[in-house]
């Protein structure tokens, strides 16, 4: 298994993560949700997209809806925002 990426929030595009989930890596986001500093994992298993958060794991059945979940979440930068340099 390849080694898992680890970033903050924000930090990548949602294709830069999607790409990365479908070549079979974990990305664990780290965000901050009421003060407090939390790691999200995701992840796909060639059918099933996962997010793992410390309260729940949501399961996507597709790939738009983890697009979709990248977004609404802020996991993913901002469409349109520049990546660092």
């Amino acid at each position: 298994m390849a080694d898992p990426i680890e970033t903050e929030a924000g930090e990548h595009s949602v294709e830069e993560l999607i790409t990365a989930i479908k070549e079979g890596r974990r990305v664990i986001v780290q965000t901050e949700f009421l003060g407090s500093q939390h790691e999200i994992t995701l992840r796909h298993d060639g059918e099933i997209y996962y997010c793992d958060t410390p309260a729940r794991l949501h399961k996507h059945t597709s790939e738009e809806e983890m697009r979709e979940c990248l977004e609404k979440q802020g996991y993913a930068r901002p469409e349109g925002s520049q990546g660092a340099s």
